[in-house]
């Protein structure tokens, strides 16, 4: 994606306290779907979120391969990656062909962050997200993600040394704030873009609300209103039609889709149809969906091997089937089966009641609220 440099408005300082292929069959149905247009889009971008444990390298190729503006790797703790803790770098794997996959890293060092951007671009990383959002514990105990809200100088820093070690666009994703007593996300977004950020996303909560309550998109627009770059909404979309009172309310360029797209990796590019006022793609359906979620199961378990492909692949699965309408008994000997041959004979039983899925997001939603 080319995402444009608009000119610096300035900054002041508040608030500083305190890879599974898709079948033929299913992409056929998909190929009037349009490219990734040029800035300025001719129509809102809709991105997939980082979901930790979840948005891993088999689920951003599956809904890649649908249709995506960009897709989001899962967080990834900077040091870690550099140091190269097990686990950490298959987070973030992309491959070389992926051109709009971002990388997103965590942390509250400038050393580590730099270093853990120069090395995502070398293995072909063609966006790097930092980080500002995350309202974990463990996370912000540890002075990183919506942390970083609480003292805007830092926040600016880590900003300045991964913008400085890539030739490759930062992004930036961040909270409203980290409680209510301190919305200061348009300014935090005025630094990004000072230091040479080239998108910025907002999670309509603040940190202290976590994911309770319903996202204040109407917040967003004073960020939109105060930089150049182009700003993403977040949170609580679910489908087409949520995403069109977020991009109402807020005047955002866009919208990122999170739990919405778990069990249904073709929302985005249903969303991301209908908001382009084409016509969305239909929700597979019986064998399509098996084939579908076959394709995405035999993907895990070449990701990560067998072992931990199965215990990986549950959640996914269970998501596919809650969607479905699968029956309890077949659930739950389809999630506790050892054998992925088994599983596999059994997933177009499975899915097979397709009249139980939930409804399309050309103006119906899902019953997830969206991270």
């Amino acid at each position: 994606m080319r995402i444009a440099i608009s000119p610096n408005e300035g900054a002041r300082r508040v608030c500083n306290a305190g890879p599974g292929a898709i079948p033929d069959e299913v992409r056929t149905r998909i190929e009037h779907l349009t490219t990734l247009s040029a800035t300025p889009p001719a129509a809102p971008l809709v991105f997939l979120a980082p979901l930790a444990g979840i948005t891993d390298r088999p689920f951003r190729d599956l809904v890649a391969g649908f249709g995506a503006d960009r897709v989001v790797s899962e967080m990834v703790a900077s040091q870690e990656m550099v140091q190269a803790k097990p686990g950490v770098r298959e987070r973030a794997e992309l491959g070389f062909a992926a051109e709009d996959t971002a990388v997103q890293l965590a942390g509250r060092e400038a050393r580590w962050m730099a270093e853990a951007a120069r090395f995502a671009e070398s293995s072909g990383a063609r966006i790097i997200d930092i980080n500002m959002g995350c309202p974990a514990k463990r996370v912000t105990s540890g002075l990183s993600g919506s942390a970083l809200m609480r003292d805007l100088d830092h926040a600016a820093s880590l900003i300045r040394a991964v913008v400085g070690a890539v030739s490759v666009p930062v992004t930036v994703k961040m909270r409203l704030g980290w409680d209510d007593a301190c919305h200061n996300a348009p300014e935090l977004a005025r630094r990004a873009e000072a230091e040479g950020v080239r998108l910025v996303t907002v999670h309509g909560r603040t940190r202290c609300q976590f994911y309770k309550g319903r996202a204040d998109w109407r917040a967003i627009r004073r960020v939109v209103e105060a930089v150049g770059i182009p700003v993403i909404a977040n949170g609580d979309i679910d489908g087409a039609e949520a995403a069109r009172a977020a991009l109402a309310a807020s005047g955002a360029a866009g919208v990122m889709i999170g739990r919405g797209a778990q069990g249904a990796p073709w929302q985005i590019a249903q969303v991301r149809t209908a908001l382009a006022g084409g016509r969305a793609m239909p929700r597979p359906r019986g064998r399509a969906l098996a084939e579908v979620v076959r394709r995405h199961y035999e993907a895990m378990l070449a990701f990560y091997g067998e072992d931990l492909g199965l215990r990986v692949a549950r959640k996914h699965l269970g998501w596919y089937m809650e969607g479905a309408g699968t029956p309890a008994p077949l659930r739950r000997a389809i999630l506790t089966e050892a054998a992925p041959a088994r599983v596999l004979g059994r997933l177009e039983e499975a899915l097979a009641d397709g009249s139980a899925c939930r409804p399309a997001p050309d103006g119906g939603s899902l019953s997830e609220a969206a991270a």
